[in-house]
């Protein structure tokens, strides 16, 4: 074992982990911040601003993109593109990190990596406080975003030793940061875009992002050597090791979970479209005391209550699973991803209900909003960090960037069809249109419950393997060649 393998003799900790994970969930927060405080109006300010009155001559390429998309779906309303777009927009910027993961971990390293991405991001969240450059910005943003993205969760699974049983707490934590920068993006930067200017919503998310990047700039001397400093300090590179017949049944199992993945997805990203609608068009979101105060509430500030719910609901969760673990019943990490993508299909059957309730003209009260989220929300914790924590724990390390990469081609197909979805909204019974995403998440359920045997054995070993304390797994595994 070599000394880039060791953990320091005096580790530095807060709560009882690596002082890195502090550094980590701050950024991530922030940027995070960034991303779900843009995406809390995007589709608002598309339709209700930037696409209005089907005259956006001055945005340069946006003939090309309508055309491009009218080719493959016939005409659109400006409604329909605004949709289309936002689903291509959250899509892609999950495309990317395949090609980040393997720029890290093929030349330039995690760290570099992201930084890049991080700046590239802030200039797009900048471009696009000018409406002609929005294409120019939402690009900058899907580029960045793909060197950011893994390479952040991934060295999160680097403060770790092999074995070190702390890892899903650390991930289940970080997903926590995550969703506190989601719950504070929505409530600035969605509030000053509609109460104040859309651009001053751009602008705000710029600035949480630059300061992603300073605070990760800072940060670079708690984090541990990533992943390609440690192959060049080897005598053999850890990417450079043949990958064993049980790596690529790994590789193959994680891959077959991107298709039940993608599903749950496509019907997450209906909270960006068909909810965000559904709370603008179809929700009073009156708060009043007669004779004290009237205030509507921004429908932009409904994407906060999925992260306020995780925030709150994520130790009752990891409680409930420890509950379950002294009693032997806790679920397998795939059957967890199942029951999730159950919760997920049941939360919309409830806005299904509420919307066959209200009827095509009324508007229902904000409170059903919280019922919804609730199921929502249970079934997001899940399935998402489930996912990330299985991707680390199970990927051969000589590819861990690119399969994490990869594991998030599953979002940029769920939510680009996401989008195709959205698109029905103004043509749909609100009912059905709720159903048929309740339908999507429900077939990702399915699908995990059918090919559960086929892929239960070789995730368990895997997972069996890695809280097996010992030498670090790359360096075993370096051994055998």
């Amino acid at each position: 074992m070599t000394n880039a393998d060791t953990q320091p003799a005096r580790e530095r900790t807060l709560f009882g982990h690596p002082i890195g994970l502090t550094h980590l969930f701050t950024t991530e927060m922030a940027e995070r911040f960034s991303y779900y405080g843009m995406t809390s109006f995007l589709i608002l300010y598309l339709t209700k601003n930037l696409l209005l009155g089907n005259n956006p001559d001055h945005i340069i390429g946006y003939h090309a993109v309508k055309g491009a998309l009218e080719w493959l779906y016939g005409p659109l309303s400006s409604e329909a593109v605004g949709a289309n777009i936002t689903g291509l927009y959250t899509g892609l910027v999950y495309f990317t990190p395949a090609f980040g993961g393997l720029l890290a971990d093929r030349l330039l390293g995690q760290r570099i990596t992201v930084l890049f991405g991080g700046i590239l991001m802030a200039a797009g969240e900048f471009m696009l406080t000018q409406d002609t450059l929005f294409f120019f910005g939402l690009l900058a943003l899907i580029v960045g975003n793909g060197g950011f993205k893994p390479n952040i969760s991934t060295q999160v699974g680097n403060l770790y030793k092999q074995g070190d049983s702390r890892i899903d707490r650390a991930y289940s934590i970080f997903y926590v940061g995550i969703n506190v920068g989601a719950a504070l993006g929505p409530i600035i930067c969605g509030g000053l875009a509609q109460s104040v200017a859309w651009h001053w919503g751009f602008f705000a998310a710029g600035v949480g992002v630059s300061l992603a990047v300073i605070w990760y700039a800072f940060a670079l001397r708690t984090l541990p050597p990533d992943r390609i400093t440690k192959a060049r300090q080897s005598r053999e590179a850890v990417t450079q090791a043949k990958l064993a017949n049980d790596d690529w049944k790994a590789i193959g199992a994680l891959v077959l979970l991107i298709i039940p993945s993608a599903l749950f997805w496509m019907a997450y990203s209906q909270q960006f479209i068909g909810i965000l609608l559904w709370a603008q068009d179809y929700t009073d979101r009156t708060f009043a005391i007669p004779g004290l105060f009237h205030f509507n509430m921004p429908s932009s500030w409904s994407q906060s209550i999925n992260p306020v719910m995780i925030f709150a609901f994520t130790p009752l969760v990891v409680g409930l699973w420890a509950a379950q673990a002294r009693r032997s019943r806790e679920p397998s990490t795939i059957f967890k991803m199942a029951i999730g993508c159950a919760l997920q299909a049941a939360s919309f059957v409830i806005m299904a209900g509420v919307a066959w309730l209200t009827g095509p003209h009324g508007h229902a009260g904000w409170l059903w909003l919280l019922p919804f989220f609730t199921v929502f929300t249970l079934g997001e914790l899940y399935v998402s960090p489930i996912g990330l924590a299985l991707v680390s724990r199970v990927a051969p390390p000589q590819v861990l960037s690119l399969m994490m990469g990869l594991w998030f081609i599953a979002v940029f197909v769920g939510n680009t069809m996401g989008g195709r979805i959205g698109g029905l909204w103004s043509t749909m019974d609100k009912s059905e249109f709720f159903l048929i995403t309740a339908a999507i998440g429900g077939a990702g359920s399915l699908f995990i419950l059918l090919s559960f045997r086929l892929l239960k054995p070789t995730l368990e070993r895997r997972l069996r393997t890695d809280l097996q304390p010992g030498p670090d797994v790359a360096t075993e595994r370096m051994a055998t060649v």
